[in-house]
């Protein structure tokens, strides 16, 4: 009996501490969705900050602006532009408008795949000279 004991209350106190440490995991993830739910405007604009903090540890990112942000849903179809061609479903766009610059950074890997610049707008046509 005294052998029995030596083994199996160990093996109880590791299965007991593994089982209330996933509880309080799953409920902590659990309460962050109910809260999502609850209030997804707050919720995108922490995932957003979340989002900025982890691009800018990568790359210097423009201050005092707040991005566009954007997810890659179906890469096949952006292909044909040339910022996209390394692009992958999840990958994530922020744009700086003001800064004109665009950054495609993959979660998956913490890597930032591509940097270009973005034209928006105000581009009016120069008027070329014609030669008669």
């Amino acid at each position: 009996m005294n052998v029995v004991n030596k083994i199996w209350l160990p093996l109880v106190i590791v299965l007991f501490v593994i089982a209330t440490g996933s509880s309080v995991y799953l409920f902590t993830k659990y309460r962050a969705a109910q809260s999502a739910l609850q209030n997804p405007t707050e919720y995108a604009k922490v995932e957003a900050r979340q989002l900025q903090e982890k691009v800018g540890k990568l790359i210097q990112l423009p201050i005092d602006e707040e991005p566009t942000i954007a997810s890659v849903t179906d890469a096949d179809r952006l292909r044909e532009q040339p910022f996209f061609t390394n692009a992958q479903n999840g990958d994530r766009v922020l744009i700086y408008t003001q800064a004109r610059k665009a950054f495609l950074y993959r979660p998956s890997t913490n890597k930032i795949i591509e940097v270009a610049p973005v034209n928006i707008g105000n581009n009016q046509a120069t008027p070329s000279a014609t030669q008669e």
